[in-house]
């Protein structure tokens, strides 16, 4: 294969190759995506550190049940993963996370709003330490929340879509977790208000 077919295999992946539709577990297709990001190419050392940290998880680990559907969002591997009610669905995504540990919350919440076209504000802490930033963004292309948003039960932690491509695969948010916005409005199709999440 080469160079530039390797290349163009690496961003199909990321850009939107990344959400695996399968029936049951889907492990030997998320290790072929794995093992076709890390054959020798053009890649950047920031790819090469999030492919170093890449782990399928298995939902039995996380969660009692299947109920609802859950969402289980790896901050040290910057994926998603989304299993359905009944495990005819499973989805991997590649995601932001917080810039560092202390904007990170990890455990246990759920979706309580799902939004298209969200508005956006930042927090109080996010003001402190950024005061040249706007106090309001409405639905947009400047938007940091993109085209949409799953609101969860922590107050101003969400599950989002980004504007700014740059960012996926990378510590760069202020606490939520980032998807592309194709990817963020397919899981947004399949995930319901109540839908288990936890932060790893």
């Amino acid at each position: 294969m080469t160079t530039f077919k390797r290349a163009a295999n690496r961003r199909k992946f990321l850009a939107g190759g990344a959400s695996v539709a399968l029936v049951g577990m889907a492990s030997p297709a998320i290790l072929s995506a794995q093992e076709a990001l890390v054959q020798d190419g053009p890649a950047t050392e920031a790819l090469r550190r999030n492919i170093s940290s890449f782990r399928v998880n298995d939902w039995r680990d996380h969660f009692e049940s299947l109920k609802g559907g859950v969402i289980l969002s790896d901050t040290t591997s910057r994926m998603i993963q989304y299993w359905s009610e009944d495990e005819s669905i499973y989805k991997v995504y590649p995601t932001s996370v917080p810039l560092s540990d202390d904007l990170t919350r990890l455990g246990y919440t759920s979706i309580i709003k799902k939004v298209v076209g969200p508005s956006w504000a930042p927090t109080p802490a996010m003001k402190r330490r950024n005061p040249e930033w706007p106090d309001y963004v409405g639905p947009g292309p400047d938007n940091p929340l993109g085209t949409h948003a799953l609101y969860l039960s922590w107050t101003y932690y969400r599950i989002h879509g980004t504007n700014d491509t740059r960012k996926i695969g990378r510590k760069s948010s202020n606490g939520c977790i980032g998807l592309f916005n194709e990817q963020i409005a397919e899981l947004f199709e399949l995930a319901e208000v109540g839908t288990q999440v936890k932060l790893i």
